[in-house]
């Protein structure tokens, strides 16, 4: 039987993060609701990433939601690092992004949620922050991308 936190299947997002020229995407599994009013929500970004960095000095990023279609990105965002693999340029030659309130975002992304840094802390391997939800774009229909399916497919343990 899975361990308590692997029987739910949950969505699977993208973090933009950007300061200045730089940007970088990965892959984020560790979002959720925090609060209805003020709308705000909680992301978990690992340690000693390229996306935390930009995260920290920035204060904002766009959290998107991916889409079943999208399971092909999995392994170029979340098992490279920004900081020797320039993830943008290589979805740029593709046209695989767009540009939404100043942030690289893709383009087949199902919606985006612009976040401002609330509160953050020490999680362990991550760094839980606490975002206000400042915004947000429904950009299409379809189904999302869930950990059962990146379990399914072997991209992720569990």
């Amino acid at each position: 039987m899975k361990r308590p936190w692997n029987r739910v299947d949950l969505p699977v997002y993208s973090i933009s993060s950007k300061y200045r020229n730089e940007n970088n995407l990965n892959i984020c599994t560790y979002v959720a609701g925090a609060s209805m009013s003020p709308k705000r929500m909680t992301v978990a970004i690992y340690k000693g990433t390229k996306t935390l960095e930009l995260a920290e000095k920035e204060k904002s990023i766009v959290a998107q939601l991916l889409s079943k279609k999208q399971i092909g990105l999995v392994k170029h965002l979340g098992f490279k690092t920004g900081f020797s693999c320039d993830k943008i340029s290589s979805l740029a030659k593709k046209e695989k992004l767009t540009e939404w309130k100043n942030f690289k975002v893709l383009k087949e992304a199902l919606a985006y949620v612009l976040l401002q840094e609330r509160n953050k802390m020490d999680a362990g391997d991550h760094i839980l922050f606490l975002y206000d939800v400042v915004g947000f774009y429904n950009n299409l229909e379809g189904e999302e991308l869930t950990l059962n399916e990146l379990r399914n497919k072997k991209l992720i343990r569990g």
